[in-house]
């Protein structure tokens, strides 16, 4: 533990918001602290609550821990470490059961978490750049990251944390880095069912007792009308919730399908909601990053959200979500590029995953 207690100084003395997290067998993750926020800090709404990621089983907590780099795998289990290639080719249960192999509270980072993050992103002007042209960013040329996978003869996959400080999520040293590009990432508690949304309350699909397999009754469907999570039917044809509709090219919430095209795209900025999606079911989605919110002005707000894209497939019984984009993915990769197109059992050398963890 020693060597242990000298690195963590030395993590400190540089990164004081950042901290080793150590798993049931004293192995240590870099991690990064996202303190606890309200709705109104992040999107244009009055309402007070508690951003949904702050809130596990009905308990407000402090905040969360959040791998600084993408996962690496070793024996079963996930690490957020530096210059690492980042974990690949396998599926969200993979990358579930190899945090929770952790013991405590880690967990794959959830819809919810990763919502928070990019959202405080958006409202600080500061959505970060990444790997997503073949070892760079689009909008950068000098700068470039250590390889550690080829795509042709091209880069692929680089080394976690390895590209400049513009890859950090906040522009500095402490941030977390590469959620643009590099791997995308599984993020646990949301999903389609045939164009349906449904998610796991809150940040519930944090807690290590989660029931997170395809046929859990905590997935829960979304009522247009109050926002309010209802059992779903299990096709995906619940009677009034919000569901994924493809019209005039472009995505838009409503509670019927009469467009189901299979995988599809838009601009994020471009989704809507037709007149049956009420306030409040609005705002949840906003709060989990899946709609935008074209009210929210300011310094340094981009309302583009980075040129990020949206794709989805409405067809299937299940797809389940990945985030940020790889590294061929280009200007449309980012903290607000989702793509529902996967099952989850899909595995992919671009798709990857991040812990996070919280007391």
């Amino acid at each position: 533990m020693a060597n242990f207690d000298m690195a963590e100084l030395a993590l400190k003395s540089v990164c004081p918001n950042n901290a080793m997290k150590y798993d049931d067998k004293e192995m240590p993750s870099i991690m990064v602290f996202i303190p606890k926020f309200r709705l109104c800090d992040v999107l244009s709404t009055a309402d007070t609550s508690v951003h949904p990621a702050f809130r596990v089983n009905g308990v407000e907590i402090d905040g969360f821990w959040v791998g600084k780099y993408q996962t690496s795998h070793y024996n079963g289990r996930a690490y957020s470490l530096p210059g690492e290639n980042p974990a690949n080719t396998a599926g969200l249960d993979t990358f579930v059961s190899y945090n929770r192999a952790k013991g405590g509270k880690f967990h794959e980072i959830t819809c919810a978490e990763w919502a928070a993050i990019a959202l405080w992103c958006h409202k600080a002007g500061k959505e970060p750049y990444g790997n997503n042209n073949y070892g760079k960013d689009t909008r950068e040329s000098l700068y470039r990251a250590i390889p550690t996978g080829k795509d042709n003869d091209k880069t692929g996959r680089v080394a976690t944390g390895t590209g400049p400080v513009t890859w950090s999520h906040d522009g500095t040293l402490e941030g977390i880095w590469d959620l643009n590009g590099n791997v995308w990432e599984w993020c646990a508690g949301l999903r389609l069912v045939k164009g349906e949304v449904q998610v796991i309350a809150d940040n519930n699909a944090a807690a290590p007792t989660c029931d997170m397999s395809a046929s859990s009754a905590a997935w829960k469907a979304i009522s247009a009308a109050t926002g309010e999570l209802v059992a779903p039917d299990g096709n995906g044809t619940t009677q009034g919730t919000v569901k994924l509709d493809f019209i005039s090219g472009k995505w838009i919430y409503s509670t019927t399908i009469a467009h189901t095209t299979g995988a599809n795209g838009c601009s994020f900025k471009d989704v809507t909601c037709d007149s049956s999606i009420g306030a409040a079911a609005k705002l949840l989605l906003q709060a989990l990053a899946m709609l935008p919110d074209a009210a929210l002005t300011g310094d340094g707000i981009d309302a583009t959200y980075g040129g990020n894209y949206f794709y989805i497939n409405n067809a299937e019984a299940e797809r389940c979500l990945i985030r940020g984009g790889a590294w061929g993915n280009g200007g449309n990769a980012g903290v607000f590029r989702p793509s529902l197109n996967y099952p989850r059992s899909h595995a992919g050398g671009y798709v990857g995953g991040r812990s996070a963890f919280y007391e």
